[in-house]
């Protein structure tokens, strides 16, 4: 599924045909005719422009320059480079080395949109060279960051970063404040894409306070807008929504249509990934209403439409059709008429598969190819590879959807040799995928292997970078990008030889990595880490690692043995049965339901994944199950699980890992310990009093040297500052504090704020950064997962991994005070006196409560999980 994102080419600049959403801000476009610098105005022209009359003179510099710009902005790139081309020789003959330089950067915007990255490097080089021996720093801020932003697009982030900063520096000389802005924030989105959260939020805010002080004018609403948009781009939605709101506001203060239309659009996409779809529908339907040119009210309404099918409000879905169809019909060809003509097929297609309670008419395939068709049409001329590729891939789709292998396979594949030309990852990853679909109906396993297994490799090298280059894949990452990596897995399965099982397990991780970084939108793992088998073989010979994998038809578990090979086995039950199973165990966690049915339930999951091989277990001697959960098997406590006698935490040390690499494990026995604890006792922001947390913190100081930051000490300042100075092993948090699939929505409370996700594990992280050890253990005994929330203790794993500490302890609800205090001082009683094991240390607490009468039901004991390092 595609949305369109307005201003991409035009606002920003043109990486727009990445779908990136910030990047410049002052070099936008080539700009129009009336602000070039005097010795690049066009004269006056009587008659045929375009020099097609054969007695006309050669067109001079100044109009082929201003040809290029038309041709840009009418989405004709190829033409535009023809035109700036001709336009640099035009110069060069002349002796403007000024204009030269500047066509030479235009052309390496239109060479950018082609997919063309060497004509593009050279075209900018050229420019450089001639301004180094022909300084204007106007022009040589403007190659700059079009220089930075090349490298950002072929993977050279760091070199962006550099060259963005350079461009700070010329935009500052020749006193273009925008232009020293809009370098800032390309700054901001190097930094999300290189991991540093912080820096990036810092310029952001930078950029924010210094809009904040300017007049009203055309040039602020466009800054605020790119602004908002950067806020989407590194995932803070709510200040995205706060900046376009702005923007909006002065667009009207200005009665500017078009800026108030764009504000609309752009608002109608924020508001969309925050889940807020009626409000996203009245921006884009008002977004249509105020636009000022056909494409942008055509872009609105083509959001609109993909959205109410999205909702299945298929009867205003219909009422849209015929004013997008007019609309498309007076475009000219462009890349920007190709993309609607996709994008129209893509929703007329996902109508037909919609399911309707009459018998209302369904759009027609072949009205459907027939839109395609053009669209490949329209292509050709235009030499726009990429747009040619969407259409015929798209086409293959259609085909796919009408069972017609054959020529789905064939448009697929032709589309997959356009991309290779262009280089064009971003999309080939989605026909490697379509293939793989179409090869599996087929029957040619081995093919399809290899093509989902093409795909999957290309989102790894992707990585972060997904995200950046689609920002609507942070909105959908489950429909778009999860089933690449479980059919593959499924494929793997039907042979589960060593090798597929070896292979199927590497691609779980790769999604479980790939899950953690769309939800902080930023790297995740880049401390040293070590192999789970590696640890099972050469530190804990005595531990399981079991991979429970949900897949459509079936529940498939991967076993690791030490010295074995590995093993699956898997219950055939629709994904739907597995997930409604789950959900149902962890409602009946909660003491208002029976025994009875808590036990029926545990025993069911236990019968699935540990039932086939508790025999396996025993011969080997396992003492430590360790679990890489899937899905929503992470909201459920694996302790629970009960084998008709007893719960798996009275046979089994317990631990989760949300992936096959940890940090370089460690036991606590080597160490020194120290503390650095924290805690709410008062009710603070509408949360409740924690009073035994007190007792919990006496005790663990009693026990362990410790620093202690209690109520008003606690604040976000104090632990900040706590953690960059103390060499603490140990960080316990006694406060409330909540996991979500969302990150604004994960948090932890301090005295004085809620501190996100994201914030957090940069607090945490902030060892890391100088070089000291990391810390060992994280404790927080008072959290829960959101309600509601399928994916909630992703943020939980996310959390864990992206902080850098080695483990971490939480509890998957909010349970008794008291107990949770009970639990944690037992807890550290074992880790200090015996042999500092995590895992036994925390199964012994939870043992303490199984065997009081009082907290005997597993809501009291099972919701706390160990995650990452067991040792």
């Amino acid at each position: 599924m595609r949305w369109f994102g307005r201003g991409y080419r035009k606002l920003l600049s043109f990486i727009g045909w990445l779908l990136l959403t910030v990047l410049l801000v002052t070099v936008v476009a080539p700009v129009a005719a009336e602000h070039l610098p005097p010795s690049l105005q066009p004269p006056l022209l009587n008659g045929d422009v375009q020099g097609n009359n054969q007695n006309s003179r050669p067109i001079d510099a100044p109009t082929l320059f201003t040809q290029g710009q038309t041709h840009y902005d009418a989405g004709r790139f190829a033409d535009a480079a023809i035109a700036w081309q001709q336009a640099a020789q035009r110069y060069q003959q002349a002796g403007d080395f000024q204009g030269q330089a500047l066509s030479f950067n235009y052309l390496s915007l239109a060479h950018q949109n082609l997919g063309q990255w060497e004509q593009a490097e050279a075209a900018i080089h050229q420019s450089l060279t001639l301004l180094q021996t022909q300084p204007d720093v106007a022009t040589l801020a403007q190659a700059l960051n079009i220089r930075g932003s090349l490298q950002l697009a072929t993977g050279q982030t760091e070199s962006a970063l550099h060259t963005w900063q350079e461009a700070e520096t010329a935009y500052a000389q020749a006193k273009d404040e925008m232009g020293v802005l809009g370098s800032q924030i390309n700054q901001a989105q190097a930094w999300q894409s290189l991991g540093m959260f912080w820096r990036s939020l810092k310029l952001l805010e930078q950029v924010q306070q210094e809009l904040n002080t300017q007049p009203n004018s055309l040039v602020k609403v466009t800054g605020l807008r790119s602004l908002g948009l950067a806020w989407q781009a590194v995932g803070d939605l709510q200040a995205s929504q706060e900046i376009l709101e702005d923007s909006l506001a002065v667009a009207r203060s200005l009665n500017s249509a078009s800026d108030i239309s764009a504000a609309l659009f752009s608002l109608g996409n924020t508001t969309r990934g925050l889940g807020e779809m009626q409000a996203a529908l009245q921006y884009y339907q008002q977004a249509a209403e105020t636009a000022t040119h056909p494409l942008s009210q055509l872009e609105a309404q083509l959001n609109q439409l993909k959205l109410l099918v999205h909702l299945k409000q298929l009867t205003d879905a219909e009422a849209l059709l015929p004013s997008i169809h007019t609309n498309l019909s007076n475009l000219p060809p462009s890349r920007d008429t190709i993309y609607a003509r996709v994008n129209l097929a893509e929703s007329l297609m996902q109508l037909i598969g919609v399911e309707r309670k009459n018998n209302a008419k369904l759009p027609n395939r072949q009205d459907i190819a027939q839109l395609l068709a053009r669209a490949i049409q329209e292509a050709k001329p235009l030499n726009d590879q990429r747009a040619e590729s969407l259409a015929v891939g798209t086409l293959g789709k259609l085909y796919e959807q009408t069972q017609q292998w054959s020529e789905a396979e064939r448009l697929t594949q032709q589309a997959l040799i356009l991309c290779d030309r262009i280089n064009a990852v971003d999309i080939s990853y989605q026909w490697q995928w379509q293939l793989a679909r179409v090869l599996t109906r087929k029957g040619e396993i081995k093919r399809a292997i290899a093509a989902n297994q093409q795909a999957v490799d290309i989102l790894k090298s992707l990585r972060s970078d997904l995200v950046t280059m689609n920002p609507d894949v942070q909105f959908s990452f489950q429909e778009q990008i999860e089933p690449i990596y479980r059919h593959l897995v499924s494929l793997l399965l039907q042979s589960p030889s060593p090798d597929n099982l070896k292979q199927a397990r590497n691609v779980i991780e790769s999604l479980q990595l790939a899950e953690l970084e769309n939800f902080f939108r930023t790297p995740c793992l880049k401390a040293k880490t070590e192999q789970i088998d590696t640890v099972i073989e050469e530190d804990d010979r005595n531990a399981a690692v079991l991979y429970p994998i949900i897949l459509p038809d079936r529940l498939a578990v991967i076993l690791s043995l030490p010295g074995q090979p590995l093993q699956s086995y898997s219950t055939n039950l629709p994904q739907a049965a597995v997930e409604e199973t789950i959900n149902m165990w962890r409602q009946t966690m909660n003491p208002v339901f029976s025994d009875q049915e808590l036990l029926s339930i545990s025993q069911t999951v236990y019968d699935w994944l540990i039932r086939p091989v508790e025999n396996k277990l025993a011969e080997r001697d396992i003492k430590t199950l360790v679990f890489v959960l899937d899905g929503v098997l992470r909201n459920v406590p694996m302790a629970a699980l009960h084998d008709g006698k007893q719960y798996l935490i009275e046979k089994y040390s317990i631990a989760l890992t949300p992936g096959l690499q940890l940090l370089e494990p460690r036991s606590l026995k080597q160490l020194q310990l120290q503390s650095l604890t924290a805690g709410l006792t008062a009710a603070r922001q509408s949360f409740s009093a924690l009073p035994y947390v007190e007792e919990e913190v006496k005790y663990i100081s009693a026990n362990l040297p410790s620093e202690i930051l209690l109520n008003e000490a606690f604040t976000r300042a104090a632990l900040e500052n706590q953690i960059k100075t103390l060499p603490v092993a140990v960080v316990h948090l006694a406060t409330h504090g909540q996991f979500s699939s969302k990150p604004e929505d994960t948090f932890l409370l301090t005295w004085d704020e809620r501190v996100n996700a994201t914030a957090l594990s940069q607090l945490l992280k902030t060892r890391e950064q100088r070089d000291s050890e990391p810390i060992e253990l994280l404790v927080l005994s008072a959290c829960q997962t959101a309600t509601g929330d399928k994916q909630a203790a992703l943020g939980l794993a996310g959390l864990a991994v992206r902080s850098g500490v080695r483990s971490t302890i939480a509890t998957l609800w909010s349970v008794n005070d008291q107990s949770t205090a009970d639990a944690m001082m037992e807890f550290y009683r074992h880790l200090t006196q015996t042999d500092g094991n995590r895992a036994e240390a925390l199964r012994q607490a939870q043992l303490l409560l199984l065997t009081q009468r009082k907290y005997k039901h597993p809501y009291y004991w099972a919701p706390f999980v160990l995650v990452g390092n067991w040792l």
